[in-house]
């Protein structure tokens, strides 16, 4: 993708909000399937405040039935809140509904492309629809910016998975929206695919385009993202940057493989929080805000240890997952990864 590529938004002459997308209070209200008018109500996004910086490359991130579906619907006006604001650009969707639609572009997990129409008619069409004049379309230009120059006018149903999930990123972006939303846009692609895709996203972020990223593979929010949202629940539970966010848990693990077998854990050791693997690999757990990896080292020494390798594991955005949301459906989908 090439990075030439600048959002018409962009470069418009009136001052740039500092927050791409704000929600205040956001609340969505669902009453239960069959339950009447008088039913419970289940609420699907709960009182949610949210900023997302302009440039940014944003992650929001929650188990299945978060959240997350609702409120990219709202940013959408697919679904109408029960309570609260949101705006994109500065523009409030109730007030400015049309503004705020030209400042968005959403590309939807499912690949929802006329497999008859060639990928220049696919974007013609669609710019068309948002009403942007012949003269100001630019579908060479994006043709050429997702690497489908050559494929222009061939017929949509003969492009590979990854050239249509290229053309979707074309298609949402043909009306120049600084925000661009991508709701699981690798879910079940391969691993030289998704490495591709994730090469043109930070191409649009590098063009100036703010962009929103939901995904159920949390290596690839932690690879990719600045900043992250958990939500759960309707809830947001937390939001930070993505260092900020792995800070928190304040966890390592060290093994220490030695060069002699070992009987059990050195009492000079037990102030640790250590384990024996027999028979020769010592296992320790510690925060690294209290303790230092060279006073553990030391202290092996100490007890007469001589160590042949060492490894180390940091907390991952798994493991906060996991931690905030006390359910394992975020790792069984991260480990599902290609």
């Amino acid at each position: 993708m090439q990075d030439r590529f600048v959002p018409n938004h962009a470069a418009d002459s009136s001052p740039l909000p500092a927050a791409a997308i704000r929600v205040r209070g956001l609340t969505k209200v669902y009453r239960r399937r069959g339950s009447g008018q008088t039913g419970p109500m289940r609420p699907a996004l709960d009182g949610v405040d949210l900023e997302i910086p302009r440039g940014s490359l944003f992650g929001l991130l929650g188990p299945n039935g978060a959240g997350k579906s609702t409120l990219i619907n709202i940013l959408a006006r697919l679904v109408l809140p029960t309570a609260g604001t949101a705006e994109i650009w500065g523009h409030d969707l109730r007030r400015a509904p049309r503004q705020a639609a030209s400042a968005i572009g959403i590309v939807p997990q499912e690949l929802n492309l006329d497999a008859f129409f060639t990928p220049r008619e696919l974007l013609e069409f669609q710019a068309g629809l948002y009403g942007v004049p012949p003269r100001e379309r630019r579908t060479d230009e994006l043709l050429a910016t997702v690497g489908l120059t050559d494929k222009a006018d061939a017929y949509a149903r003969a492009l590979s998975g990854g050239m249509r999930r290229r053309l979707m990123v074309a298609k949402a972006m043909v009306h120049s929206p600084p925000v661009l939303v991508l709701d699981e846009p690798t879910a079940g692609v391969d691993i030289e695919l998704r490495q591709s895709l994730w090469s043109h996203i930070r191409a649009l972020k590098r063009a100036g385009v703010t962009i929103l990223l939901t995904t159920h593979y949390l290596e690839e929010a932690q690879e990719l993202c600045d900043a992250i949202a958990i939500i759960d629940h309707g809830k947001l539970i937390a939001c930070d940057s993505t260092a900020a966010l792995l800070r928190r848990l304040d966890r390592k693990e060290m093994t220490l493989t030695l060069e002699a077998d070992l009987d059990a854990v050195p009492p000079s050791l037990a102030r640790f929080d250590v384990h024996l693997v027999p028979p020769r690999r010592l296992v320790f757990h510690y925060r690294p805000s209290e303790t230092r990896i060279g006073d553990i080292l030391d202290s092996v020494r100490g007890a007469g240890l001589g160590i042949a390798d060492l490894s180390t594991y940091e907390s991952d955005l798994e493991d906060l997952f996991l931690h905030l949301t006390g359910t394992r459906a975020g790792a069984a989908a991260a480990k599902a990864a290609p």
